[in-house]
């Protein structure tokens, strides 16, 4: 058996990987979701390398990802967040955002606050796939609505593309 020890996920044969690997971790005192997906049976030790490295610089991409999702918010010719948001200050009671927005403070548009409040979620990792390395799943809260917002990354942190899902 050859074992690879990756930041939260410990041992991982890299000669005989398992399909899927998860667990949850706390990230800036919240619970969020990190699995490693695996198209084959093994891998390269370099390959994990870049996962490891991937791994310790979470904090960074989410930085990151939050200022992709402004530029989304604040750009006419996209429409990612926005419907996002809009659907869910339409959807949702006014109530149950109430954690979420001040509806008194007017210096800050409930759409922008809203959109403040997109918080990481899960971080689904494709070593080995052709397509995008990451998938980060960004939501106002999973008790709320089971929409997120999703960005898919390169193993660089770099953005390829953003949507919304359910």
């Amino acid at each position: 058996m050859a074992t690879y020890s990756l930041p939260h996920f410990g041992p991982v044969d890299f000669t005989n990987l398992e399909e899927y690997y998860d667990i949850t971790i706390d990230f800036n005192g919240q619970e969020i979701e990190l699995d490693l997906n695996f198209e084959n049976k093994t891998i390269e030790v370099k390959r994990l390398d870049t996962v490891r490295t991937f791994l310790e610089k979470i904090p960074g991409f989410d930085r990151n990802n939050k200022k992709y999702i402004e530029e989304d918010y604040g750009d006419d010719d996209c429409d990612t967040v926005k419907l996002y948001v809009q659907h869910h200050l339409e959807e949702i009671d006014k109530a149950e955002l109430t954690d979420l927005i001040d509806f008194d403070n007017k210096a800050i548009s409930l759409e922008e606050q809203l959109m403040k409040a997109l918080r990481l979620v899960r971080i689904g990792l494709y070593p080995d796939s052709e397509d995008q390395f990451a998938i980060f799943d960004y939501s106002i809260g999973r008790d709320l609505t089971n929409y997120l917002v999703v960005l898919f990354t390169d193993e660089k942190g770099k953005l390829d593309y953003m949507t919304m899902e359910s």
